[in-house]
C-alpha cells in the first residue's frame, strides 16, 4: 500500500462534520435525500466536490444531529457477546438523550389537567421515570476497510465518544493518550489487520492574559453575587441585651435500646428554671413516632432520628448566682397490639453549657411493685405504676426543703436513650472581651465557671486517689521495713 494510506492525521472541533465515503456515494444522490439535514449534507458535498475533494479520507466524524447518534448509538451493545441482553437500566438510560431534544413545552392549562397519571402506560414510565440531564454527543469514526474499498458500513469502528451534558462536563471516552500508549483496533477477517491510534488535545492553550482577565471575570462576578446574598440577609441581627444569653438547640432523639418490649415512642418535655424565657410560640414537648425495634448486637434498638427546635432566653438577674441550665425530662412508652401502653422508663438530661455537638446516652429507670401479680398485670393489660409528676425524676417542682428522701421508693433499670444535641449561644459578652478579661461581670463568665469548678473538682479527686494509694501501699510494706527507714531518716 502506499505509504499516505497507512498513516492519518485529523484535527477535529466540537460537532464538526467529516464525510465519510459511505456518506458521500450516499447524499451526491438526490434521490436518497429525504430530511432537511440530507439536503444540507447533498450541497456540503457538491461544494467539496467543486474544492477538490475531501481532505480526510479514514476518519470522519459523526455529530449530533446525524443518524447514527440518534437511531444507532442505541442499538450498540456495550460488549462483543452473542448472548448479550441489555439490563433493565441500559433500557431505561436509552431514550434519554433524543427524548430531551424532542421535548415540547407543555402550557399551563394542560399542565393543571394532567397533574397525576393514574395509569401510566409502560412507555411513559420508561421515558419519565429517568434522570435526563441533556446531553450532546459527537462520534469520531475510522473507515478500516481494505485498501481501496472503503465506503462499507460494516467497516466503520467507534474511535472515540465525547458528550457534553446541560452542566458543561466534557467526557471523552476513551481518554486522551498521553503516556499509556496508542489504542490497539483488531479486525475480523482473513488478514486480521491491527490499527493503531492516539487521542491527543489539539486546544490552544489558555494565554496567561486571558486567563488573568477571566479570573477577574469570576472574581468580579462572584463579588455581586455575595454583595446579592447579604442584601437578601441583611445586617441588622438582633442583639441580645447586656447580661442575657439566647441558646439556640437544635436536638435529634435518635434512638433507645436496651427495652424489655418493643413499639417504642417517647414523649419528652423541656423545664424552664427562673430567669430562663421562651416565646410563646415555642413547643417545649413532643412525642416521637411509634418505632418497632431491630436487633443490633445483644439489644434491640429503635431508631427514632427525632428533631426537634428550641430557643431559650436568660435574663441575669443577680451577679452573684449562677445560672440553672434548663432540663428535659423524658419517658420512654411501648405500645401493645391492642394500643395499650406501658411504662418502659424515666430519663432527664440537663443541656450541655458549652456550645457544639454533643451526643449522649441517658440510662433510665421505672417503678416497680413488689410480688408477681403487678408483672402479670403489666404482661396481660398493660397497667403499671406511673409517676404523677414527671419532674420527680430529679427534683420535684413542688419541693422546697433541703434534703429529698426517696427511701422505700422501689425501681429497676431498664434501657437508654441517645440524643444528640446542636448547641449555639448568643451573647454581646462575645465582644466584650476587655470586660471579660477584668472581672466576671457577664454570663459567660458565669458559664466559665462550671469548667473551672469541674477542673479544681478534677484536681481535688486526683489528689485522694493519689493519697490513697500511698497508705495502701504503706500498710501492705513490713512494719519493721517502715520503722528501719523511719530511723535511717
Amino acid at each position: 500500500r502506499p505509504p499516505e494510506d497507512e498513516e492519518e492525521e485529523a484535527e477535529v472541533g466540537w460537532q464538526e462534520k467529516l464525510f465519510s465515503q459511505f456518506e458521500v456515494d450516499l447524499y451526491l444522490n438526490e434521490s436518497a435525500c429525504q430530511t432537511p439535514l440530507d439536503w444540507q449534507y447533498h450541497e456540503e458535498i457538491q461544494k467539496l466536490e467543486k474544492a477538490g475533494g475531501r481532505k480526510n479520507c479514514r476518519i470522519f466524524t459523526y455529530t449530533d444531529h446525524d443518524r447514527f447518534t440518534n437511531l444507532e448509538e442505541l442499538c450498540q451493545k456495550v460488549t462483543d457477546l452473542d448472548h448479550e441482553v441489555p439490563s433493565y437500566l441500559v433500557e431505561r438510560m436509552a431514550n434519554v438523550r433524543r427524548r430531551r431534544q424532542d421535548r415540547r413545552p407543555v402550557e399551563a392549562s394542560s399542565l393543571k389537567t394532567k397533574i397525576v397519571t393514574w395509569e401510566p402506560s409502560e412507555e411513559f414510565i420508561k421515558n419519565n421515570h429517568v434522570i435526563n440531564t441533556p446531553v450532546q454527543t459527537m462520534y469520531i469514526m475510522g473507515d478500516l476497510g481494505p485498501y481501496g474499498k472503503l465506503g462499507h458500513r460494516e467497516h466503520e469502528n467507534v474511535l472515540c465518544t465525547i458528550k457534553v451534558d446541560g452542566n458543561g462536563v466534557i467526557t471523552v471516552k476513551p481518554d486522551f493518550t498521553g503516556t499509556k500508549g496508542a489504542y490497539r483496533i483488531e479486525l475480523d477477517g482473513e488478514k486480521r489487520e491491527v490499527w493503531e491510534y492516539t487521542i491527543e488535545n489539539a486546544s490552544a492553550q489558555v494565554q496567561p492574559e486571558e486567563e488573568e482577565r477571566e479570573q477577574r471575570v469570576f472574581r468580579h462576578l462572584y463579588g455581586r453575587h455575595r454583595d446579592y446574598l447579604s442584601g437578601l440577609v441583611g445586617s441588622d441581627f438582633e442583639m441580645p441585651l447586656p447580661g442575657t444569653l439566647r441558646l439556640f438547640m437544635n436536638g435529634e432523639i435518635v434512638s433507645a435500646q436496651g427495652y424489655e418490649y418493643d413499639n417504642l415512642y417517647v414523649h419528652f418535655f423541656l423545664e424552664l428554671p427562673n430567669q430562663w424565657s421562651s416565646s410563646p410560640f415555642q413547643q417545649l414537648s413532643g412525642v416521637t413516632q411509634t418505632c418497632a425495634t431491630k436487633t443490633v448486637g445483644w439489644d434491640n434498638v429503635a431508631y427514632f432520628c427525632y428533631p426537634f427546635t428550641v430557643e431559650m432566653l436568660y435574663t441575669q438577674e443577680d451577679e452573684d448566682s449562677l445560672p440553672q441550665w434548663p432540663v428535659l425530662y423524658f419517658e420512654v412508652l411501648s405500645l401493645d397490639f391492642w394500643q395499650r401502653y406501658r411504662v418502659e422508663g424515666y430519663g432527664s438530661l440537663v443541656l450541655p453549657a458549652s456550645p457544639g455537638v454533643h451526643t449522649l446516652t441517658i440510662p433510665t429507670w421505672r417503678p416497680v411493685e413488689l410480688g408477681t401479680v403487678a408483672e402479670m398485670r403489666r404482661f396481660f393489660i398493660g397497667g403499671s405504676p406511673e409517676l404523677e409528676d414527671l419532674t420527680y425524676i430529679r427534683i420535684p417542682s413542688t419541693f422546697k426543703g433541703k434534703h429529698l428522701s426517696r427511701f422505700g421508693f422501689r425501681t429497676e433499670t431498664t434501657g437508654s436513650v441517645t440524643f444528640r444535641l446542636y448547641c449555639l449561644q448568643q451573647s454581646k459578652a462575645f465582644l466584650e472581651n476587655s470586660a471579660l478579661r477584668q472581672r466576671m461581670q457577664s454570663v459567660l463568665d458565669r458559664l466559665g465557671g462550671f469548667s473551672q469548678q469541674s477542673s479544681v473538682y478534677n484536681v481535688l479527686e486526683a489528689f485522694q486517689r493519689a493519697r490513697r494509694r500511698m497508705q495502701e501501699a504503706r500498710e501492705s510494706l513490713p512494719q519493721a521495713l517502715i520503722n528501719t527507714s523511719a530511723s535511717a531518716v
